[in-house]
C-alpha cells in the first residue's frame, strides 16, 4: 500500500521500497490568485507545469551527477511525471538555501536602503526556514546551531555546497545565453547516514534566470535549454 504525502506542487510517494515524487500541474502563488514561485499557497494550476518542472530537474540533476555532486536523484520518467529518489531526512522541517548573484526580490525589500536593484553580488548565500505560517523567515547560523537544526560544521558545508552547485548551474545557463540572478535549493541527509546531499527539485521555479533584461518565466526555461 502506498504512503503518499501531498505537497503543493508534487507528492512524495513510498511504495514497496520505492520512493519518488509525482509532479503536479498546480502552481504556488499569493492570496489574490497570482502565480508566484515564492508563494506559500496553491494559486491554481497550469497544464504541463509538472512536466516542465520535472524536465528541467532531470536535466540539472544529471549534470550535477556528472560533476560528482551527490544528490537524492536516481532517475526520472517523463511519461509518468515521476522522479525516483533516495529517501532522505530533512533538517528540522526543511531549509531553503539561497545563493544570490544579483540584488533583486526579497534582498532589495530587506536591504534597499543600502543596495540597488540589479547590483552584482558575490554568491551571497542565506538560509530561510520552510514555514508557510511565518512566511519562510530568514535565519542566522547562530540561531540554526542554538535551535539544534544544524551544527556549525553542517552549516558551513551546506553553504559551501550551495555556492558550488549554484555556480555549476550559473555556468550551464550561461552556455545558453542566460544569466542566473539567484537560486533556492534544499538539502537533507540520505536515510541512515549523515551525508548531506541536494534534495527536492532543481527547476525554473527554484531560480531567477534572465536573457538580457528579460526575465525567463519558470515554465519557459526548458525551451532556452533545448530540453525536449
Amino acid at each position: 500500500m502506498a504512503n503518499i504525502r501531498e505537497g503543493k506542487t508534487k507528492d512524495f510517494v513510498q511504495e514497496e521500497g520505492r520512493c519518488y515524487f509525482r509532479f503536479k500541474d498546480t502552481m504556488t502563488g499569493t492570496a489574490d490568485g497570482s502565480f508566484d514561485t515564492g508563494g506559500n499557497m496553491v494559486a491554481g494550476s497550469k497544464e504541463g507545469a509538472g512536466l516542465e518542472s520535472l524536465k528541467v530537474s532531470k536535466y540539472f540533476f544529471e549534470i550535477l551527477k556528472e560533476k560528482g555532486i551527490k544528490t537524492h536523484y536516481i532517475s526520472a520518467n517523463l511519461d509518468e511525471r515521476t522522479m525516483d529518489i533516495k529517501k532522505g531526512k530533512l533538517f528540522g522541517d526543511g531549509l531553503e538555501v539561497i545563493t544570490r548573484f544579483v540584488a533583486v526580490g526579497s534582498f532589495i525589500r530587506r536591504y534597499g536602503k543600502y543596495a540597488k536593484e540589479g547590483q552584482k553580488l558575490d554568491a551571497y548565500t542565506e538560509i530561510t526556514l520552510k514555514d508557510d505560517e511565518r512566511e519562510d523567515p530568514l535565519i542566522t547560523k547562530d540561531a540554526l546551531v542554538m535551535l539544534n537544526i544544524l551544527t556549525a560544521e553542517q552549516y558551513e558545508e551546506i553553504v559551501a555546497l550551495n555556492v558550488k552547485i549554484s555556480n555549476i548551474i550559473k555556468d550551464e545557463l550561461k552556455k545558453h545565453g542566460l544569466d542566473l540572478y539567484d537560486i533556492k535549493l534544499e538539502y537533507g541527509m540520505v536515510d541512515g547516514t549523515d551525508e548531506i546531499v541536494l534534495i527536492d527539485e532543481v527547476s525554473g521555479g527554484n531560480m531567477r534566470a534572465y536573457k538580457g533584461d528579460t526575465y525567463i518565466e519558470p515554465l519557459e526555461l526548458s525551451k532556452y535549454l533545448d530540453i525536449k
